[in-house]
């Protein structure tokens, strides 16, 4: 049964005892079999290794609770490309013994079908190897039934009628297909055994005919003896396999892009529906950040939980969820279950943190008083907790919690409306602040947004943003006060502002510390990048561009016109867009932000920002409506282009973890045949996109999913935004034209978002990548508090670190779950962040002391279990498959892993790559003593 648990759960909830009785009868008979078995079948290219993760952990362990049995096969049979991190990570780590799919491109299956390689052992990491290799197969046509063997009510296949006084008996001619089929297939196939997948999309409407006919099948197919023929699950196909000993090859790396035929690559999906895609993670990393709360708290029985978040977040993950590859009702249908869960969850956030800012006082009885608001449309310019009038002598209380293991310093912004603030941290200190005036893009973005949201227009719109930057331990929180200053000495410093019109000529620099930028007016291009620490410079200009998406008329018969739509990137034409004559620019300049703003052109604002203390830049996009008034779709892109010689080589992640090496125009396991160049050229991006010389790295870091590539040597291209006016043919039926209606009047959407670029010296760019990749991932969350006079700091605790004091985890060890179970258990998992020899200091043994990450509490038992914590990992290897590969595979370096955690000293060891979870049983509740954090 590979349907998404999502459904299965919601129909078993309405089952009688007496069903879920049969059904569990069926399941431990191995006539039922659950294989996958996540909350969905998730997509591969769009998604964050940390949410598969979870969302594979929350199906897994409902079928462990209701059935007891843990699922041994991957099935990923429909997802439009197969990445590495799904086969190490979700399929080997899981602890599956093969995985399936459906979709590879069409000149790779053809390549496969001639070596009989549809079959193969997938190595996914070059840091793992063969100790998390998996056998792998690729259907030979999709998932569906030989063709002739369909047997809906209404399907055109034969049946088979046996009734020898009827005219259409036709057994011998239906075994001889049978046979035919099955002997095609077995001729590329290794081995004696092939699997059919008898049923497809919408199938088994009404499942007696299929079985009606797949029964007579078996019966004369057998009957005939050529060959046998019976009904069978992938589990036990795949022993049938190993049974065999057979040698298989060896694939590495992945299958992007996919292509299902000539000028149709599966890759605008990469970005299909922006917004959706950066909603999915942003309350990935506030789900990751309120479980930690909910831990450090207490989790209760009673009151607001994270269940509904994690569960709308699950399901976000299908292969039509955050793809954007779904009709517009049912992307409003996943947006709805997100916000609902996330207002959940932020009620959560509040207490959780109202007990811990309490704590000092608090006797352990009765609720906390302090009531935290919280900004989730900050990315708007809203946020009504900050916007208060301060000069009646209130005091705002921003408590920042970061959910990384480490300190971190970073700037934060939110708008305020008096200008005449000072800032204190959590030791009453004045810090320095700077203040931006909130600019007529970001103001009508506000005021338009908030009112197709929240129905209503903002009362007041705040004249500045207040920008300071923060100190913050690991796993903790800082408080900082904003309050009306009086004197004229205290207050922020105002940004310096200029403005320069159209076409007038100047070079302006700007920079804050060791990186300077230069750019120059006319063009409205950034020339220059200095990192003067590191001693790189390198010619930089940033551009925008669309496609314009092609509309099948040209195509000639009988080839099916091929269009752009909400999978297929089919681009008709490149145009650059040039700022035009009335483009102004703007530069902000102060002691902790540098801004360049740029109005491209009328549906396109830029900000380029420095911060003070960072070395890279920080690129803030609005981009949209989409003009569509010529008729046309359009796909918008930036490129950055550098003078740097990359020989078409360039790097871009698999779901946030390893790094995959990119050829222009190439293929590794097959000659490929260029049709469409910048199409098939196009790959996933969820942390980001690299290229190197033997100078220097450059590297782009995006704050959600995206597509993205180098189309020409020293430049990279991602793809922003898409509005397109013509379906695909896939199977969405309906065009990618999203909009935005206030009062009945619909524009297209606008999309706001960032992405960040850096050059460092060859070799010194993943610190870089890993660590600021972990900061976007995991913002700081912010909560906000209101109060009357001084006494906050005296009543309050101020600052709070879940870890030891002075212990922070090591710069190569990202903590991914934290989380308390219902049984009062901790699920724990800790990451490893580097491949081998993906840095010289960072890719190596890393260690985590348990007890210092939980200083608190006393630790009784800690168990090992496999990624999805549904069996304990000495099991899960005990039962591992073991596959023989091809003489003369690749050679691999040494694997490195952590060894066994001691249970005196308590500490994890994790190798390059690895990722580890554990069970935690504590021997005591979590005490109430925090203030002397």
């Amino acid at each position: 049964m590979h349907c998404m648990m999502a459904f299965f759960q919601r129909w078993w909830r309405d089952q009688s005892e007496a069903v879920q009785s049969i059904v569990k009868q069926l399941v431990s008979s191995g006539q039922l079999e659950f294989i996958n078995g996540g909350m969905c079948m998730h997509d591969e290219a769009a998604t964050h290794y940390i949410d598969i993760i979870d969302q594979t952990t929350l199906g897994h362990r409902f079928i462990k609770k209701e059935f007891d049995v843990t699922p041994r096969i991957g099935w990923q049979i429909d997802p439009f490309g197969h990445s590495a991190v799904q086969a190490y990570l979700l399929g080997a780590e899981v602890g599956f013994d093969s995985l399936f799919f459906g979709r590879i491109d069409y000149q790779d299956r053809d390549k496969r079908k001639n070596d009989k390689s549809l079959e193969f052992v997938w190595q996914g990491s070059k840091s793992l190897g063969s100790s998390a290799q998996i056998f792998s197969g690729a259907f030979p046509k999709n998932y569906e039934p030989p063709s002739g063997f369909y047997f809906e009510v209404n399907d055109d296949s034969p049946i088979v009628q046996d009734d020898i006084t009827l005219f259409d008996y036709n057994v011998q001619d239906r075994v001889n297909d049978f046979v035919a089929a099955a002997v095609s297939q077995a001729n590329i196939t290794r081995t004696d055994h092939i699997m059919w997948t008898m049923g497809t999309d919408f199938k088994y409407q009404y499942a007696h005919t299929w079985f009606r006919q797949m029964d007579k099948l078996i019966h004369y197919v057998n009957k005939d003896g050529r060959v046998n023929a019976l009904y069978s699950t992938p589990s036990i196909y795949t022993d049938a396999k190993y049974a065999t000993n057979e040698s298989w090859p060896i694939k590495t790396d992945d299958f992007f892009p996919y292509a299902d035929r000539t000028n149709a690559y599966w890759t605008g999906y990469f970005t299909s529906r922006p917004a959706l895609k950066y909603y999915v993670r942003t309350m990935s990393g506030y789900y990751l950040a309120a479980r930690q709360l909910e831990f450090l708290k207490g989790r209760t029985n009673s009151g607001p939980n994270t269940d509904s978040l994690a569960d709308a977040l699950a399901i976000a993950q299908h292969h039509d969820a955050v793809t954007g590859t779904e009709k517009q009702h049912v992307a409003n249908d996943y947006a709805k279950r997100l916000s609902i869960g996330y207002t959940e969850a932020e009620q959560l956030v509040a207490t959780s943190l109202a007990h811990l800012v309490e704590s000092a006082s608090y006797t352990g009885s009765g609720n906390p008083t302090t009531e935290f608001q919280q900004c989730p449309l900050l990315n708007i310019s809203y946020c009504p907790a900050a916007e208060v009038n301060l000069s009646q002598g209130k005091q705002l209380i921003v408590v920042v919690y970061n959910s990384l293991g480490w300190k971190r310093n970073d700037v934060i912004r939110i708008p305020v409306i008096n200008e005449d603030v000072t800032v204190q941290d959590s030791e009453g200190r004045e810090i320095e602040s700077q203040l931006l005036p909130l600019d007529d893009a970001h103001v009508g973005l506000r005021n338009y947004y908030v009112k197709a949201y929240l129905g209503r227009t903002p009362t007041n719109t705040p004249n500045y943003w207040l920008a300071f930057t923060v100190s913050v331990p690991p796993l903790g929180f800082s408080t900082y006060t904003i309050s009306y200053a009086k004197g004229a000495g205290a207050c922020s410093t105002r940004s310096s502002v200029y403005t320069f019109q159209g076409r007038e000529k100047s070079t302006v620099e700007v920079g804050q510390g060791n990186v300077k930028l230069t750019f120059s007016t006319d063009q409205g291009k950034m020339t220059n990048y200095v990192n003067r620490r590191s001693l790189v410079e390198e010619l930089v200009e940033q551009s925008y561009s669309f496609y314009t998406a092609y509309n099948g008329s040209s195509d000639k018969a009988p080839l099916i016109p091929q269009n752009s739509g909400a999978y297929v990137f089919r681009p008709n034409g490149t145009f650059l867009i040039n700022p035009g004559e009335k483009a102004s620019f703007t530069v902000m300049r102060g002691p902790i932000i540098d801004e360049v703003h740029q109005h491209i052109n009328s549906w396109i604002y830029q900000i380029t920002r420095l911060h003070k203390e960072k070395e890279h830049v920080e690129v803030e996009f609005i981009v949209g409506p989409i003009p569509i008034d010529d008729g046309t779709g359009k796909e918008v892109v930036t490129q950055i282009a550098t003078t740097m010689a990359t020989n078409k080589t360039f790097y871009t992640d698999s779901n946030g973890r390893d790094f995959i090496k990119r050829i222009r125009d190439y293929r590794t396991d097959w000659d490929l045949k260029v049709h469409q160049p910048l199409a098939g050229n196009y790959y996933p991006i969820n942390l980001g996109i690299y290229m190197q010389d033997n100078r220097a790295e450059f590297s782009v870091l995006v704050d959600r999913s995206i597509g993205g590539s180098s189309t020409v040597d020293g430049q990279i291209d991602l793809m922003l935004h898409r509005r397109l006016l013509l379906d695909d043919s896939r199977g969405v039926a309906e065009a990618l034209n999203e909009t935005v209606c206030v009062l009945n009047n619909c524009t297209g959407l606008r999309i706001q978002g960032k992405f960040y670029f850096r050059i460092d010296p060859m070799g010194d760019g993943a610190k870089w990548r890993r660590s600021f990749g972990q900061e976007i991932y995991s913002p700081l969350l912010l909560a906000f508090a209101e109060q009357d006079g001084d006494n906050w700091k005296n009543s309050h605790v101020t600052t709070f670190s879940g870890v030891g004091s002075s212990y922070s985890l090591p710069d190569n060890v990202a903590l991914i779950t934290l989380q308390e179970l219902d049984d009062g258990k901790v699920l724990l998992r800790l990451a490893h962040l580097y491949e081998i020899g993906e840095d010289k200091d960072l890719s190596v043994m890393a260690n985590v002391e348990l007890k210092q990450l939980f200083p608190r509490k006393k630790i009784g038992e800690v168990t090992e279990m496999n990624l999805s914590a549904n069996q304990e990992r000495a099991e899960m290897e005990k039962k591992r498959l073991v596959w023989k590969v091809e003489e003369g595979s690749a050679e691999e370096a040494k694997v490195v892993r952590g060894g066994r955690v001691d249970p005196a000293k308590l500490v994890v060891e994790l190798g390059p790559m690895e990722i580890r979870t554990f069970l935690i049983e504590f021997k005591q509740r979590f005490r109430r003593d925090v203030a002397d954090a």
